[in-house]
């Protein structure tokens, strides 16, 4: 069970009245949970730990029970119903709270609400679980271009729990199975390197300096990219229960919002140059030569757009709800907007995926003419903001 109850109880208040009203208002959330009760000896243990304030006069037996609680860490999350001074209880804890420097919520208002709220916070607190111990490698270092697109390693450390691995392109290039020819056969051999980079370093995710291959080995690896970003990935004979990420160019902060969004999701997001912006009717296109093919309902083989070379993909996604998000490297500052993906375009004077998406704010596109962090976003299906606001608190 992901979610744990534990609750705090003045003893002046009836328990046979509360115990009727705590079964009404869990029952009424609709969510599944472990109660833990008066109990706080494994509090912090589960997925999500909620403190479930039943009654006023607790406020008491909270501060006695801090110093306990703060060995799991924050923030508190308070779940409180309209009965009993219930909300007035935590609204004092909170304070006392604030006053420590402590983090913490009350959660109140409809059941509805309350249950939304409740499965946010339950899927980044997974999130979270996923992302602490995973190994990032960087495969080539960044590219010459994305002067912007670097990382402050111990901040992704301490916040996230990333370690980012540096990999020379040699171990790529002396990976792949004999000759790399031209196109698909190709294409597939350094889809092949790159797996087993990916296994024998461990890693949950990578960047690749890609356009190195183009000189290399004269193809590319789009294809490798769109294939390994919709697998999972199992190391020896262990999944890594959340599949792999696979990014362009050495884009460090791409990766990382990649790695992100796949734990949140489950899906790694389509890592995309903005190409063109009309800042007043709020749409943008969006463009690379790879996309994950899990993400597509079709896709079409040519060749990378840049060189003219090797094996680009043109993804055609499912048209409908998609959210923008960019954090910066040193997870400072991070970009996330809703919009609509209107329809997939093949122009042939861009990358070789193409999105045409309108934002719900068309206010927000000055970010991209003003202060954009770096140059690549990721495309993400679905209307997530409220998953990458919140696991990025």
């Amino acid at each position: 069970m992901n979610i744990a109850i534990y609750t705090l109880t003045s003893q002046l208040h009836d328990e046979e009245a509360v115990a009727a009203s705590t079964r009404e208002f869990l029952s009424s959330l609709g969510i599944e949970y472990e109660m833990k009760g008066a109990d706080y000896a494994d509090y912090g243990q589960s997925v999500l730990s909620l403190i479930y304030v039943r009654t006023g006069g607790t406020e008491g037996i909270f501060k006695t029970l801090l110093p306990q609680l703060q060995k799991a860490g924050g923030p508190f999350y308070l779940l409180t119903s309209g009965t009993s001074n219930s909300l007035a209880a935590s609204m004092e804890i909170l304070s006392y709270l604030r006053q420590q420097g402590l983090q913490g919520e009350i959660l109140h208002g409809t059941a509805e609400y309350v249950r939304r709220r409740i499965d946010v916070l339950e899927r980044v607190a997974l999130a979270k679980r996923q992302l602490r111990g995973a190994r990032l490698g960087i495969i080539g270092q960044p590219s010459d271009w994305l002067i912007s697109s670097h990382a402050d390693r111990d901040e992704v450390r301490r916040r996230l729990g990333i370690e980012l691995i540096d990999i020379p392109m040699d171990e790529v290039l002396q990976a792949l199975p004999g000759e790399v020819e031209a196109g698909l056969p190709g294409a597939e051999k350094i889809y092949e390197a790159l797996k087993r980079v990916t296994e024998d370093n461990r890693l949950q995710g990578f960047t690749i300096r890609c356009f190195d291959l183009l000189s290399a080995v004269h193809n590319t690896g789009c294809l490798a990219l769109a294939r390994l970003n919709s697998q999972g990935l199992r190391v020896g004979e262990q999944s890594s229960g959340m599949g792999l990420v696979a990014g362009c160019e050495g884009d460090v902060p791409a990766m990382l919002s990649m790695m992100i969004v796949r734990s949140l999701t489950g899906v790694s997001g389509f890592q995309a140059n903005p190409a063109r912006i009309d800042p007043e009717q709020g749409e943008m296109t969006l463009a690379h030569c790879t996309i994950p093919l899990d993400m597509v309902e079709r896709y079409e083989l040519d060749t990378h757009f840049e060189s003219g070379i090797g094996v680009g993909i043109r993804g055609y996604m499912r048209e409908g709800d998609v959210t923008l998000f960019k954090v910066s490297g040193d997870l400072r500052r991070h970009f996330v907007a809703e919009g609509t993906l209107l329809r997939n375009e093949a122009r042939p004077n861009l990358c070789r995926t193409q999105q045409v998406i309108r934002l719900d704010d068309p206010s927000l596109m000055q970010y991209f003419l003003t202060d954009p962090i770096g140059n690549h976003h990721i495309v993400v299906p679905g209307h997530v903001k409220a998953l990458l606001t919140e696991i990025l608190k």
